[in-house]
């Protein structure tokens, strides 16, 4: 386990009532209902935040990984991603696919963006070798 040696940022958020409940962050720019996933229920879930969360943070990882070799990104640049909720055996786990979109960009380029993209984004050092990740180019 790698240990960090300076912070630069720390999430703050309050939840109460699980997937049937509320999530707040501590300064206010976050404030969502929650549900349970695939319910007609009002409000997000917590698979439908990570995906949104991984998807901008990999898209700040394409930009990194471009601006070492000069490469300006598309303004339609753009990450779809999909997290699985399911079970095996009875225990619950997650698994993704990223799909990433950039035009105008050399297919040969794009797969070294991405890859180096998912060495370097922290979601993707968080969930590598815990759960099945399938990176796609549109």
């Amino acid at each position: 386990m790698t240990k960090i040696d300076k912070v630069l940022y720390t999430g703050r958020t309050h939840t109460i009532g699980g997937r049937d409940g509320s999530a707040r962050s501590d300064d206010g720019q976050l404030e969502v209902k929650l549900s349970p996933p695939g319910s007609a229920h009002a409000g997000t879930n917590p698979e439908q935040l990570f995906a949104a969360g991984w998807s901008a943070c990999f898209i700040g990882a394409m930009g990194l990984a471009a601006g070492k070799r000069k490469v300006k990104l598309p303004a339609a640049l753009a990450v779809d991603a999909e997290v699985d909720l399911g079970t095996t055996d009875g225990a619950y786990f997650l698994q993704a696919r990223l799909t990433i979109s950039m035009p105008g960009i050399e297919p040969e380029l794009a797969r070294v963006l991405v890859e180096e993209a998912h060495q370097t984004c922290p979601y993707s050092k968080a969930t590598r070798g815990n759960i099945d990740v399938e990176l796609k180019l549109a």
